[in-house]
Order: structure tokens, then sequence, then C-alpha cells
């Protein structure tokens, strides 16, 4: 059996899967919001969220390292677990950026 083959079983396993989870009420398919009237954010505005959340977690992390090192705080272990969830929102957030900037290369050198 070709790996294709293999692959091709296993995806529709998985949608089988999915399909009988559906059938037996355990994931809930809501209405699609447009249909309810309501305006979906745009991607500057998600885009902008996102930072700002980010840049939230990142002073919380701060402050948190800071109060540790004044000896304010005695919880090094949830400041450091706030330090490295803010670096890995951060890595995160460079990554998109940098598909964003190769994704808008690529268009600008398409041929017309």
């Amino acid at each position: 059996m070709s790996n294709a083959n293999i692959a091709s079983a296993q995806l529709m396993m998985q949608q089988l899967n999915i399909h009988s989870e559906m059938a037996k009420g355990a994931i809930n398919i809501t209405q699609n919001p447009k249909d309810l009237g309501v305006h979906a954010s745009s991607f500057t505005e998600l885009m902008k969220n996102k930072v700002a959340a980010i840049n939230a977690d990142q002073n919380a992390s701060a402050a948190l390292i800071t109060a540790v090192d004044t000896g304010q705080s005695g919880d090094l272990v949830g400041a450091m677990v706030a330090s490295q969830k803010a670096g890995l929102a951060f890595s995160a957030m460079i990554q998109i950026r940098n598909r964003l900037v190769q994704a808008f290369d690529d268009v600008m050198k398409m041929p017309i």
C-alpha cells in the first residue's frame, strides 16, 4: 500500500471520527455570527488586539520578575512561567509577522 493511500485512508478515518462526534452531540455547531448581524472584526483590529495582549503579558511578566528580584514576592516559579509564556507569545507573533511579510513579497513578485 502506497503512502498516498495510507494518508488518504487516515484522512477519511479522521473525517469519520469528526462526523461521529457531531452525531453524538459532542461537537456543537453554532450559527454563523454574520447571520446574527454581528460584524466581524477587521484584520487590523485583530492584530492590534493581539499585539496589545502580548504587550500586557510581557509587562506582567516584567512586573513579576521585578517583584522577585526586589524580594517583594517569593513566587519564582510563577514569574518564570509568566516569562516563558510572554516569550512564547512574542515568538509566535514574530513568526506570524515573518509569514505575512513573506506572503506580501510573494504577491509583489507575481507577474501581472
